[in-house]
Formats: structure tokens, C-alpha cells, sequence
């Protein structure tokens, strides 16, 4: 199996971290990935905040639970049973799960394809973490971390454009000692389509 066939089947979300901080080194692989990954018209409009501070990082997720309305899981519809999501666990308040460090994925409000971009720099970034022992969760709606006054303060302080919007969070840290790599779920029949 080629090693890049084989991260792609063995990278998982991971919500369960280590307190320790990825190595910078380390960080800077992963940042690499998504400044080469595609964008539309090879704009390479996306701008990734890096945030390794943990008052902060806390404080967004906490921001952001507070303004997300996950449809609740049930017995048969559910997130993960492993590592359970805000979806999962109601009694999860921080949608960033503790992660040391959390990159916020900013684009253009006014371009087309924004999200599409961050998906492929998201990607990217989740594969290659992973292939360095570093666990990734991607987290939408990134707007929701910073919906009050001291989210709209982080922006200010972090000088985000303001034609720039939050679309979408990665959540990157040592997944926590002792904790088994989540399985995956079966893949579903009749996905793929020929005519």
C-alpha cells in the first residue's frame, strides 16, 4: 500500500489530545501542506490563524458551542461513539475539544469559492498531520467561535480583514496516551455511480 494511500484510510478525527503542544517543527509541515494546497484560480486566498494559546483557544470553543445547534444524536445517527462530538455529548462545552492548537481557516466573504478552498487546505493539513503522528478534527462553521464581543475582539487583535470570514476550524494535537485510534465506520454500497 503506497504511504499515501495508506494515511488517507488510517486518518480519523481525533477529539481526545495530550496536553502537550506539537512540536513546531512539526506545526510547520502541516502549515505547508495547506499554503500547496489547491485554490480556486490559484488565488491562495485563505489565510490560516494559528492559535496555541490555551485561554483563548478555550474561550472560542466555548464561544462556539454556545452558538452551534448540532442536531442531538441518537442510538443509530451519531458522530462517534469512541470520541463523541458536541453532537455526541451534550455535556461537552468546548467545541474545540482542549486541543493545544487550533487553526482557524479564514477566506473572502465575496468570493465563490472560499470554502471550497478551505475544504482542500483542511484536507491537506488533517492527511499530513496525520501522517506525522498528530491528531486533527475538522470543525465547520467557523464564524460561531467568534459570534460575541470577545470573539469579534480575537479578530480585531489577530488583524483580520474584515472582508474575511471564519469558515472552518482544525483542531491539532498528540492524540491522548491510551486511547485506541477510532475505527472506522463500514464504507456504504452503492456510492459510486458509472454510465
Amino acid at each position: 500500500m503506497s504511504e499515501c494511500r495508506g494515511t488517507i484510510l488510517h486518518r480519523r478525527s481525533i477529539r481526545r489530545f495530550e496536553e502537550r503542544q506539537i512540536d513546531e517543527g512539526v506545526l510547520q509541515r502541516i502549515l505547508e501542506a495547506g499554503l500547496y494546497a489547491p485554490s480556486a484560480a490559484g488565488r491562495q486566498g485563505v489565510l490560516f490563524a494559528v492559535s496555541q494559546d490555551r485561554a483563548v483557544n478555550e474561550r472560542l470553543g466555548k464561544i462556539k458551542r454556545a452558538h452551534s445547534h448540532p442536531q442531538m444524536a441518537t442510538a443509530t445517527s451519531y458522530v462517534s461513539k469512541e470520541q463523541p462530538s458536541i453532537a455526541d455529548d451534550p455535556h461537552l462545552q468546548n467545541a474545540f475539544y482542549d486541543a493545544p492548537t487550533v487553526i482557524t481557516l479564514f477566506a473572502p466573504k465575496n468570493f465563490l469559492f472560499s470554502a471550497e478552498d478551505c475544504a482542500c487546505a483542511a484536507e491537506n493539513m488533517m492527511l499530513t498531520a496525520d501522517s506525522l503522528g498528530v491528531g486533527s478534527c475538522y470543525v465547520g462553521q467557523g464564524f460561531a467561535a467568534f459570534a460575541d464581543p470577545y470573539g469579534q475582539e480575537i479578530l480585531r487583535r489577530w488583524n483580520i480583514r474584515t472582508d474575511y470570514y471564519a469558515v472552518a476550524q482544525i483542531l491539532l494535537g498528540y492524540p491522548r496516551a491510551g486511547d485506541a485510534h477510532p475505527t472506522p465506520k463500514p464504507r456504504k454500497d452503492g456510492r459510486i455511480l458509472r454510465f
